[in-house]
């Protein structure tokens, strides 16, 4: 183990040589089973048969060559992206974080446009957009600000699906975007009221303001809709995908529509990487395969099933708070801290994340078996039982 990396993150004792489907493999050979996919990124598992050809074939023809020259797959990728989403234009960039950057960008470029100089997003209480000044600054999480003071100005924070405390702004002139997380998903896979998206919609649109989506985690599929926001039918005018776009390569892309669509223009933004030919050919490869074996239909199959057979299993357990999700986005709440379940889970091969300190999040791949499904329900549910007789 190398002492020269920086002290960032708590690395659990596990290193992983290969993968395939849901399965991962450590250095002595031992399997676990991704019950959190890399953190809600490979969504179609580990070494996919087409994604690997793809970027493999990518590989040996080009890998970048900057964005002051055209690149053919980016364009291909930006149409099937607007027709997935009825979106207008994209930006390609690199991560999720870059993604709501360019997102916050354009709704100051927005407001600046129309005169206005100080102008505020409205954020929600328990979100996460990311960990650059800008996103952690739009972060409902006092954690993630805590020594990076001075923040970003600009952002004005409401209780998540609250629609009263959003309609109690609306006299303020320089609001003029809202940014939300369809589902929270650090902040503990909260699901809003029905209805919730729509009043926002509407409420955008009597103010002009623009109503802007981060589907970092909620997109591609992952709820059992291209993206999370589709269960309401509304459109958003700005929307951030990443994590599940590549399966693992590095991809962000900032979606915008109507008036936010040509907000931006040359000079106003860039990226040194973003939208390479190898990241665009692994992000179509991604969508191919969504489409072709409708992953899609049966995650949202799939995952209501799997959501009640946990509330099956744990039902009138004493410490369970919760369980709640959409799709393949599960959190499983109880009513104390639960850190030490993931350790637990890793000594019996199986791979979970504990979010806002009391909820076990689930994020599993796409490609998981039937057979991977029961294990996976059998194993967390003995050890949530096991974890609160203790």
């Amino acid at each position: 183990m190398s002492d020269h990396l920086m002290n960032t993150y708590a690395r659990l004792p596990v290193q992983f040589k290969k993968g395939k489907g849901a399965i991962l493999k450590d250095k002595q050979g031992i399997n676990y089973l991704d019950a959190l996919s890399g953190i809600a990124v490979c969504s179609l598992g580990h070494s996919h048969p087409a994604i690997s050809e793809a970027i493999c074939k990518q590989s040996q023809k080009i890998l970048h060559t900057s964005n002051l020259y055209q690149i053919g797959k980016q364009r291909k990728l930006a149409e099937k992206l607007f027709k997935l989403s009825d979106m207008e234009r994209v930006f390609f960039c690199n991560s999720g974080a870059e993604a709501n950057e360019t997102a916050i960008k354009i709704a100051r470029k927005f407001a600046n446009d129309q005169g206005i100089t100080h102008p505020k997003i409205i954020v929600m209480e328990n979100s996460f957009h990311g960990r650059t000044l800008a996103t952690l600054s739009a972060t409902g999480n006092d954690k993630v600000h805590a020594g990076f003071s001075p923040l970003v100005e600009g952002f004005v924070r409401v209780p998540f699906d609250n629609v009263e405390a959003i309609k109690d702004l609306q006299d303020d002139k320089d609001i003029v975007a809202i940014l939300v997380e369809p589902i929270q998903g650090e902040g503990g896979v909260h699901v809003p009221q029905k209805g919730y998206l729509k009043s926002l919609r509407e409420i955008c649109d009597q103010n002009n303001w623009l109503l802007m989506c981060d589907e970092i985690q909620t997109g591609i599929g992952r709820t059992g809709k291209w993206f999370a926001h589709q269960h309401c039918d509304i459109t958003p005018d700005v929307m951030t995908l990443a994590k599940a776009l590549g399966n693992g390569v590095p991809i962000g892309a900032c979606l915008a529509a109507g008036n936010a669509a040509n907000v931006l223009a040359p000079g106003n933004h860039g990226t040194t990487f973003g939208g390479n030919p190898l990241a665009c050919a692994a992000a179509l490869a991604v969508i191919d395969v969504l489409t072709i074996h409708n992953h899609i239909d049966l995650v949202a199959k799939k995952g209501d099933t799997l959501l009640q057979r946990f509330k099956d299993e744990l039902e009138g357990i004493e410490g369970v708070v919760d369980i709640r999700g959409r799709g393949y986005m599960i959190g499983i709440q109880l009513n104390r801290t639960c850190s030490d379940l993931v350790i637990q889970a890793l000594e019996k091969r199986l791979l979970i994340n504990v979010t806002r300190g009391d909820t076990v999040r689930l994020l599993p791949t796409f490609v998981m078996s039937q057979e991977q499904t029961n294990e996976l329900v059998t194993t967390l549910t003995q050890l949530i039982k096991d974890f609160l007789k203790a």
